[in-house]
């Protein structure tokens, strides 16, 4: 079934200069970019309150140049992140478009806490896997819904106009592709149509479509899917159609370390601070520290596709810092014990192997996984474990974009007056799940939000968008 129906002689029910399809970060930072530039948009959100990916996110965005850091003396700049970006997706990115990104990143911060009253603070402590600086950026409590209410009381003061339930089941389009309008479905069935001078697609990835996981990402087919349900890849059916060019399609953000069966995320500060994980037999099986996003794939490797988080006393009260941790303790997900004999009949693994392990971590010897522990102490008792298992987060590959987020042709030329961040658009992460450097998708969310809302108000304001 056709996704774009012919635009000519069509009446809207509806009349605005800007659509916005979805209300996660990205949609409601394109919100905001375009009040601040005196444009009125409307936020189509199918839910029935805008959550999204960002919601299930820890809220943490990766940030350089910006005043939190400099306060804590933290030097960072754009080429430094975008060479960290760049390194761990195995310079799979398009250049250009990771500059943008990170050039932009730290003034868009700082205009989400000072303009808008989002409430972040540079997260200290230790380094996510891949960066070479602290420029983590988050709420006090670590989590994706503070972000989002954050993001979306601001919308609401600058009079972001969001209907909710409201999902978008086609587009309408001229015969260049330059789009009229589109059809929004009510969970009652009643259809209403929209017009508007130009489209951005915050609607996030496909993560939650089977089929198309099983034709761009196999290896992830069976592993739980810890995103939202409502990422379905219409962006990608939209775009498709209209003949715009897809990238990095078999990249993905995994996850190895969700509290099962409780669903809960454990943050990764617990492997950064020296904590590791081990299978059923008590072995470890890989270099932890690598990064989350492929460990998902070496826990699903393992025997009844879990593993065990083991760390201590002084890494338990980091991870008391976030939310999402002390919930699972709360749940009765995090066990300790005075000893690794006490520990180890709780997590249901062989006693003298978990041991063994733990004194091989903290031996100082060559480790023949690879991973570097002498920056770290010894884990030492008390001792905490959690059962975990890899699940699929979020896709990182959609619609090709430029550095002004406008959606382009598969030939690299772009379509008229169509935007497109975050989970819709191309991810930042190369071709693969190893290219998934921590916060990428919240990244590309806000920062590629703002993007997309500076260029669609500047393209409206051209007589004729189908010539800029």
């Amino acid at each position: 079934m056709s996704v774009v129906e012919p635009a000519s002689g069509q009446a809207w029910d509806i009349e605005t200069p800007i659509a916005i399809v979805g209300a996660g970060a990205c949609g409601l930072v394109a919100a905001l970019s375009l009040r601040e530039a005196g444009v009125e948009c409307l936020v189509l959100e199918a839910d029935k309150s805008p959550t999204g990916s960002t919601s299930l996110s820890s809220g943490m965005v990766p940030a350089c140049g910006t005043r939190f850091q400099r306060d804590l003396g933290v030097d960072d700049d754009w080429r430094v992140m975008a060479g960290d970006i760049q390194r761990k997706a195995h310079d799979g990115n398009a250049q250009d478009l990771v500059d943008a990104v990170c050039r932009e990143s730290g003034p868009t911060i700082e205009w989400l806490a000072d303009r808008h009253r989002v409430p972040f603070e540079l997260v200290t402590g230790f380094l996510y896997p891949g960066h070479s600086r602290m420029r983590m950026h988050a709420p006090p409590s670590r989590t994706g819904a503070e972000l989002m209410a954050a993001l979306i009381g601001a919308a609401r003061r600058e009079g972001v106009e969001i209907v909710t339930e409201a999902r978008v089941v086609s587009l309408s389009a001229e015969p260049t592709e330059l789009l009229r309008g589109l059809t929004i479905e009510r969970p009652d069935g009643r259809q209403e149509t929209v017009g508007y001078r130009a489209l951005v697609l915050a609607c996030c990835g496909f993560g939650a479509n089977p089929d198309m996981i099983a034709r761009h990402i196999p290896e992830m087919v069976d592993a739980s899917y810890f995103g939202h349900p409502g990422n379905r890849g219409e962006a990608v059916a939209f775009g498709q159609e209209l003949g715009a060019g897809l990238r990095h399609m078999g990249a993905y953000q995994g996850h190895g370390s969700v509290a099962t069966p409780h669903g809960i995320l454990i943050t990764w500060a617990l492997i950064m601070e020296g904590g590791i994980q081990v299978n059923r037999l008590g072995l470890r099986f890989s270099d932890e520290s690598q990064g989350y996003s492929e460990q998902a794939v070496n826990v699903l490797a393992q025997p009844e596709r879990v593993a065990w988080t083991i760390y201590d006393e002084r890494i338990h009260r980091l991870g008391r810092d976030f939310e999402d941790y002390r919930n699972a303790e709360a749940a009765g997900a995090i066990k300790t014990a005075p000893t690794v004999a006490a520990l180890a009949p709780l997590l249901r693994l062989p006693a003298e192997t978990l041991g063994a392990t733990i004194g091989a971590r903290n031996s100082g010897a060559s480790d023949p996984w690879g991973r570097d522990f002498s920056g770290k102490p010894p884990l030492k008792a008390p001792f905490y474990g959690v059962k975990v298992t890899g699940a699929l987060f979020h896709t990182q590959g959609g619609l090709a974009i430029s550095p002004a987020a406008r959606v382009l042709r598969a030939d690299g030329s772009a379509l008229p007056n169509l935007f497109a961040g975050g989970g819709a658009a191309e991810g930042l992460s190369g071709e693969t799940v190893d290219g998934y450097l921590s916060g990428n998708g919240l990244l590309s969310a806000v920062v590629l939000g703002r993007i997309a809302g500076r260029s669609a108000a500047r393209l409206i304001g051209k007589p004729n968008p189908a010539t800029s």
